[in-house]
């Protein structure tokens, strides 16, 4: 518990120093350009795929940034790029109201299906693009 409680003090800490208000700006932004482009995919994705896309492609860029942020120093851009855009492009929520939209059609087995695969395939996308990312010398 102290442990917890110490590396919460050192997050602050770190968020002070860096200016409170300029990185929840970052976070916003980053927000708006993640729920456009969210926006902008179920537009171009047909129903329920459009929140099947964005969950796998952004936990795919998430495992990128995962890498190419934090493990390569780069970490003042993780509340731009990894809490405003991904967070603002993926969305677990609209997930659980796509599910609920299938299943209340009827469409039960199709329902199953798709919380599997989004589960399973945004795994794996994670997973894939931490290893290409640590392995490429990136």
């Amino acid at each position: 518990m102290g442990c917890a409680k110490n590396a919460a003090r050192i997050d602050i800490a770190a968020t002070a120093r860096h200016g409170t208000f300029m990185t929840l700006l970052y976070v916003a932004a980053g927000g708006a350009m993640g729920a456009v482009l969210r926006y902008l995919t179920g537009l171009a994705v047909p129903f329920p795929f459009g929140t099947l896309t964005v969950n796998v492609v952004g936990s795919f860029v998430m495992g990128l940034c995962f890498v190419l942020l934090m493990d390569k120093g780069l970490d003042r851009w993780q509340p731009l790029v990894m809490t405003g855009l991904l967070g603002g492009f993926t969305t677990f929520s609209a997930f659980s109201l796509d599910s609920l939209r299938l299943w209340e059609a009827g469409q039960t087995l199709f329902a199953m299906g798709y919380v599997l695969a989004s589960v399973i395939l945004s795994l794996v996308a994670i997973f894939a693009a931490v290893f290409i990312a640590r392995n490429m010398g990136v």
